[in-house]
């Protein structure tokens, strides 16, 4: 298990990125939340099993059709016993 939060630039929000970024999260049963910043970045962190969190992280680079993703800044974090995913943080 392990806990991550990443920080997502570019053209990232009015893009569906928190709705794709949630539903794939509730897909692969993680937890954590995704949000958006007053700076025009998104916030995110994913805990899960390695395997279904780095997954998540290589979308964030990519994100949904519209978006274009600049910068992805990925910190590992010590996990909390999250399981459910939110949207909102």
């Amino acid at each position: 298990m392990k806990r991550v939060r990443v920080l997502v630039s570019g053209r990232v929000q009015g893009v569906f990125f928190r709705a794709t970024c949630a539903r794939l999260a509730h897909e692969a049963g993680i937890g954590g939340f995704v949000r958006n910043l007053p700076d025009g970045r998104v916030e995110a962190a994913f805990e899960g099993p390695d395997p279904v969190v780095d997954r998540l992280v290589a979308w964030c680079r990519q994100g949904p059709d519209l978006a274009s993703v600049e910068d992805v800044e990925v910190v590992v974090e010590a996990p909390v016993g999250d399981v459910s995913f939110r949207v909102g943080g």
